[in-house]
């Protein structure tokens, strides 16, 4: 009797591990969720202290992503976990690290909102960006809603928004491009402009590699580098795994 209460002891606190696991890689997720929010304001409004502050953030992102990585790491030592769980762990480590890489393209605008707030804004004060930016902070909070809430099918939805996204950030490539080569005044505000959505759309990828683990933790099937239409299909089983 003791030794089955030993069990349900441990294993009661191996759960409450990988909830923790799980619920802090959210935290981190709205962290990183709010330097974008913050960087796009930053970008659209020339407002210098935001730029700033999005870069001094950055270290809060890196410090969690590096203590989470820890824990999942010893978890995986101490506790050998297997099927579901495992699952769980490899996840969670694979998710931090995309969205330390998403705070990292949220700094990179900052810093090309800092130099754009030294040279004379356009007409349209960057209204393509912004709404190529509330398209990718929304695709974001989509992804993270579906890692909360493990859901499959959900992460197969926001995985068909990236397409949008790279269509919005092509047609800006187009109009920079464009601009350059008719006035080469241009030319130093197109280059922060196109540094600046190349990195909205990197986020755009890194949330569908996020979408992507969540398919792999419930349906235990590797989605990565494969069709949609395969995708779909691994997404939408109905099998228990």
């Amino acid at each position: 009797m003791a030794e089955a209460r030993g069990r349900h002891h441990i294993s009661r606190q191996f759960d409450s591990e990988l909830e923790d696991i799980h619920n802090r890689a959210l935290v981190m997720g709205g962290l990183v969720e709010q330097q974008i929010t913050d960087a796009l304001q930053a970008l659209v409004r020339g407002d210098v202290q935001a730029c700033m502050t999005v870069v001094e953030n950055d270290h809060r992102v890196n410090a969690l992503e590096v203590d989470l990585d820890e824990d999942c790491t010893r978890i995986l030592v101490r506790r050998q976990p297997t099927a579901g769980d495992l699952r769980l762990v490899l996840t969670v480590i694979k998710t931090i690290n995309d969205l330390e890489r998403i705070g990292d393209q949220a700094t990179t605008v900052a810093r090309r909102a800092l130099d754009l707030a030294e040279v004379e804004r356009p007409r349209n004060q960057y209204i393509e960006i912004q709404r190529l930016g509330e398209r990718v902070c929304q695709q974001l909070r989509n992804t993270l809603d579906a890692f909360a809430r493990l859901d499959a099918e959900a992460a197969l939805s926001v995985t068909k928004e990236d397409a949008m996204i790279d269509m919005e950030y092509e047609g800006i490539l187009r109009q920079q491009m464009t601009l350059m080569m008719e006035d080469p005044r241009t030319i130093r505000r197109s280059l922060d402009i196109i540094w600046s959505v190349r990195a909205l759309e990197r986020i755009g990828d890194h949330a569908k590699n996020i979408c992507e683990y969540v398919i792999f933790l419930v349906k235990g099937k590797v989605v990565r580098h494969t069709s949609p239409e395969k995708m779909a299909e691994a997404a939408l089983d109905k099998t228990r795994h």
